[in-house]
């Protein structure tokens, strides 16, 4: 959407067609389409007014401010509480998903800790022990044979 006229430019306008020009005549002189100097006429003659509405873009929130302010001060309150339970608790018209992104752009992020940790550092559980030493004993079989049929074909 373009930017809206300033009010000083939809002023002129005004004046210069109360003076009795052509929309032709100004819209030529001022750069804009004849279109537009007639939207301009009809809300001044409808409205009484000539100055741009507000631009009104992307879609309507749809949980208030005050529910938001009520959703954090319960976060506060039990910062452990699952998106869910707070979706349930305030019956909140949105997805799990959205929540989070309101949260997040308000500065309340959660994350839990991780179970295991990234480093290679970690304790290895009995089956990754296992699967390990399995994997190490497959290698060391894997060599016997490779000797032993070397030493067979050598002798």
């Amino acid at each position: 959407m373009a930017k809206p006229i300033p009010s000083e430019k939809r002023a002129d306008i005004i004046r210069r067609l109360q003076s009795g020009k052509s929309k032709a005549e100004i819209a030529e002189g001022l750069f804009v389409c004849v279109r537009t100097i007639t939207r301009i006429w009809n809300k001044y003659t409808r409205h009484g007014s000539y100055e741009p509405e507000p631009q009104r873009s992307g879609r309507k929130a749809l949980i208030s401010d005050e529910t938001m302010s009520l959703v954090m001060a319960k976060i506060r309150e039990i910062p452990d509480m699952t998106l869910l339970e707070l979706i349930d608790e305030f019956n909140l018209p949105i997805s799990q998903a959205a929540l989070s992104k309101r949260l997040i752009k308000l500065g309340m992020t959660y994350k839990k800790r991780r179970s295991i940790q990234k480093t290679g550092n970690a304790k290895m559980s009995s089956k990754q022990s296992h699967a390990q030493e399995l994997i190490h004993a497959g290698e060391s079989l894997h060599f016997a044979v490779a000797a032993v049929t070397i030493d067979a074909l050598t002798e």
